[in-house]
């Protein structure tokens, strides 16, 4: 069971849309590590969408005062709104293969009344490990960890 507390109502409100409208989405980055169990602290919940230019991401939103803000010159795109402030819009995962490719590598994870798309926790490191960046160099071995308490719970229920 995931821990409800990891999302506020009008997060999982927002992430029940996307999948109600069949937004070609993923959850991925720390949030995701935390919702297979890593005992990780984020402060953004990471979104991987298909295609931005997607007229149902737009539906969604709107269902929940929600507005996405194209990106300018060097600033990414952002999902603006009261209740998107968590929200960041990522573009790609460092070495990882692009969306469609990692859309074979996520896991179905029920929040709520919706079951939401999530990037496995080996491919999250792999990225991290591809990024090189200290912050991602400091949570690697806590997502080691999870990633082999998983598979050991995975091989004694086999």
């Amino acid at each position: 069971m995931v821990d409800m507390s990891l999302f506020e109502d009008r997060e999982i409100e927002f992430l029940t849309e996307l999948v109600f409208h069949r937004v070609d989405f993923m959850i991925v980055g720390l949030s995701a590590a935390a919702l297979q169990g890593a005992p990780v602290v984020t402060q953004d919940i990471d979104l991987w969408f298909k295609d931005l230019s997607d007229i149902r991401i737009q539906k969604a939103l709107e269902k929940v005062g929600g507005t996405y803000i194209p990106p300018i010159h060097q600033n990414p795109p952002l999902l603006g709104g009261p209740s998107m402030g968590l929200f960041d819009v990522v573009m790609h995962m460092h070495g990882l293969g692009d969306f469609e490719n990692e859309k074979e590598n996520i896991v179905c994870i029920r929040v709520g009344g919706a079951k939401l798309p999530v990037l496995k926790l080996e491919r999250i490191i792999k990225s991290k490990k591809a990024a090189d960046r200290l912050k991602d160099k400091l949570v690697l071995e806590v997502l080691e960890d999870t990633l082999r308490g998983i598979r050991d719970h995975e091989r004694k229920r086999n």
